[in-house]
Order: structure tokens, then sequence, then C-alpha cells
């Protein structure tokens, strides 16, 4: 928890600086002296001083510390652009022109780094590698483990399965028995269903918005629709080739382009088939599609794993197997 709490230290007093000091230059109060005293270098130190600090204080991973300082500072610059009195802007001025170079020199970083991570995913695949591992490892060696690299990785894994899905085998995934999901309940054909619509509908919502609302309007929707588009082309043609995976250690559930979930066997205290609804909940977690999910497995933190899988006793079966031959 600590830890958890070390590392939003950051964030947490970039959002007080930006609350007070937004008030104190857009107030009369008595702490500005009812709008006498606004000067910038209150600001400057908290937010261009003391925050890239707390920065490489509380991140562990120094890259990640030098990328969350700059896009907080770019972001105080603009604050400060909006909210500091144009007569009380000395320094500011040279800052706001420092910011589209800093913006520009970060857009320019991220492209070399996409990149440099699509040779890396695209060589990995090429030698018979786990995909995932192949998709995931490149992003870690840059940015390391946390949040921003299974976000990610994620995204990786969306344009991996959209663009390159014929050169990801099955086969090579980790585990010792795999299992599939895509034809239960026809799940992956109302994927195809969902695309269809999607492309039938696409021409004809942004001609109808082009002309009924705007033009920008409709390149926007347009635009999110595209990439909505390339999400579910994605998902579609992952769930024939991700498997559900039984290891020597425990399960590994990959199921469309999601970021894989990993239970070791000794997590485990209950597995059963089901054919029940089961509706959301926070001791719940479903993957499952279309129709009831056909296996749960109950957790020893109280939480329950379900399951929608094509055949549910054999896989059943095999992990019950594994769990007593490895416990």
């Amino acid at each position: 928890m600590s830890v958890f709490v070390k590392k939003n230290i950051p964030i947490l007093f970039f959002a007080v600086i930006c609350f007070f000091w937004g008030f104190f230059y857009q107030t009369s109060n008595a702490l500005n002296e009812y709008g006498t005293q606004k000067p910038e270098w209150l600001l400057l130190i908290d937010g261009l001083v003391v925050l890239p600090i707390l920065c490489f204080l509380c991140v562990k991973d120094k890259k990640q510390a030098t990328l969350k300082a700059v896009v907080y500072g770019c972001l105080i610059v603009l604050l400060g652009s909006y909210v500091i009195p144009e007569s009380a802007k000395v320094v500011w001025p040279y800052l706001e022109s420092l910011r589209y170079l800093a913006i520009a020199a970060f857009i320019l970083l991220e492209i070399s780094t996409l990149c440099t991570v699509i040779f890396a995913i695209k060589g990995a695949l090429s030698k018979d590698r786990d995909p995932d591992m192949a998709i995931s490892q490149p992003i870690e060696r840059i940015l390391g483990k946390g949040a921003v690299s299974l976000i990610l990785s994620f995204e990786a894994r969306v344009w991996t399965y959209a663009l390159f899905s014929k050169q990801i085998k099955r086969q090579n995934f980790m585990g010792e028995h795999h299992f599939s999901y895509h034809m239960k309940d026809g799940t992956q054909s109302n994927q195809l269903g969902f695309i269809l619509i999607m492309l039938f509908e696409l021409p004809i919502m942004h001609m109808l918005l082009h002309f009924v609302w705007s033009p920008f309007a409709a390149n926007i929707i347009s635009g999110l629709t595209l990439i909505g588009l390339v999400f579910f082309i994605a998902e579609y043609r992952a769930m024939a080739i991700r498997p559900i995976s039984i290891t020597s250690k425990g399960l590994i559930i990959r199921y469309g382009v999601g970021n894989p979930l990993v239970i070791p066997f000794i997590e485990m205290e209950n597995i059963q088939l089901n054919a029940e609804v089961i509706r959301r909940s926070n001791l719940v977690k479903r993957y499952n599609l279309a129709g009831a999910p056909n296996v749960g497995i109950k957790l020893s933190s109280g939480k329950t794993i379900y399951l929608g899988l094509d055949s549910p006793k054999d896989f059943i079966s095999s992990l019950e197997k594994c769990r007593t031959a490895n416990l």
C-alpha cells in the first residue's frame, strides 16, 4: 500500500497545485493581496522544480520518472499560460515557446520508440517465441513493468493481431494443454457479424453527420469508429489464435486481445461446470462473450473466475490432473 501511495504522490501534488494556483491567479483574495500580487515564480517553483524532484524521488524507474517530469512540466506551462495574468508574465512567454519544442521532441521520441517496438515484436514473432512475451518484453525493456507498459502491451497486441495475425502460431504459446473458446455459442461468428454491421453503417453515418451536423464532427466520429473497428478485427482474429492454457504451475487465461491473467494452482479452491447466467459483481470476473459461461473457478481470495470454453469437461479434467500432480 505504501508503495502504491508513494508512486502516486507526483500526480496528487500535480492535482493540488493545479487547483490551488488556478484559484490563486484567477481570484482576488487575501492570499494575493486582493489581486495586486500574482507573481509567476510561485507556480514556476512548485510546477517546474518541486514536481520534477518528486517524480525522481517517488518513481523508481528513472525513464518513467523523466517521462512523467517532462509531461507534468508541459502541463504546468499550459496551465500557467491560461491562469497567470498577462501583466505578471516575464519568464512564462519563453516557457510557452519551449513547451512546443518539448512536445515535438516527446512525439518524436514516442514515434522512434514505437518503431523500435514494432520491429522487435516482428523479429520475436519470427523466432517462434511465445507471442505474448514477444509483444510485452520489448515494451517492458524500454518502460519497465507497470500500468503504462500494460496499457501499451494491450495496444501493441491489438495492432499485432490486426496486422500480423498470420505470423502468430497457436502452438508457440506457453502451456502444456491449450483450450479454445471461439466456437462456443457462435462467439467468433457474432464478432464477425458485428464487424460487418460497423463496416456497413460507417459510410452511411458519416454522410448523415456530414450534412446534418458538421463535416468536422463527421470526421471525428468516423475516425473513432475506425479505431474501434481495428480493435474488433484484432479481437476477432485473436479469439481463434490465443488459447487458455494449463502449465505446470497454473492456468494462463488469454481471452481476445486482453492482457493475460495467470492463476497459480495453489490459489484455486474449487473447479466446476456452470450452466447459469452470471451477473456482474466485484467478486466475479467473466471471460465469456456469448451465452452463459460453462466453467467456474473459485479462488482462495473469494473471487470466482468464469470461463466460456469449447470443451469445458476436457478442460476441467486436464486442470484437475495437472493441479493434483503439481501441488
